[in-house]
């Protein structure tokens, strides 16, 4: 049998959109819902609760803001080994003491003092490529220099031709 069972299938069929009007009927539900929730869990907060005078009261805050979910909210669970998160308060938190870095952290710190110092030292010229690098430049320089120089020989040594042809010529035609 052809994927998608009978002949034709299901793409041939004709689309259906909703109306604006079922679409603001159903945000209007939505935003009732929402009402109806909220009036409801104000209503639970409202309750007071009874702690007993032995309980700690860091557990039972602890237990009623962590949201349980499905059967768990039934059933107590003791369990020794399970580790209640507890948040720490901004007063308990100690700024003082000087924060541990990691050794990712300390090693790329490191990195980047290195390579400041590398540049440094490389724009001073006391490192082997800048030293390498000057010289190159000086010999370029040089090349150029005498580049010039022999391009300007020659611009003069045209001139002067130039120059004694033409009082040949005009010597000539006299």
């Amino acid at each position: 049998m052809p994927k998608g069972g009978k002949k034709g299938g299901h793409k041939g069929r004709m689309r259906t959109y909703t109306s604006p009007e079922e679409i603001d009927a159903q945000m209007k539900a939505e935003k009732e819902r929402k009402k109806l929730e909220e009036e409801q869990g104000a209503a639970q907060n409202d309750l007071p609760e009874e702690k007993l005078p032995g309980s700690g009261s860091e557990d039972s805050d602890d237990d009623s803001s962590y949201k349980r979910k499905g059967v768990e909210g039934l059933i107590d669970i003791e369990n020794p080994n399970r580790v209640v998160q507890k948040s720490k308060k901004v007063t308990d938190i100690e700024l003082d003491e000087p924060r541990q870095l990691s050794r990712r952290e300390r090693e790329e710190i490191e990195k980047q003092k290195a390579k400041e110092h590398y540049m440094k030292m490389h724009l001073a010229g006391k490192t082997d490529q800048a030293k390498a690098d000057l010289a190159r430049l000086a010999i370029i320089r040089k090349q150029r220099e005498e580049a010039a120089r022999k391009k300007e020989e020659e611009r003069k040594g045209k001139e002067a031709t130039k120059a004694a042809t033409k009082g040949v010529q005009s010597l000539s035609l006299k």
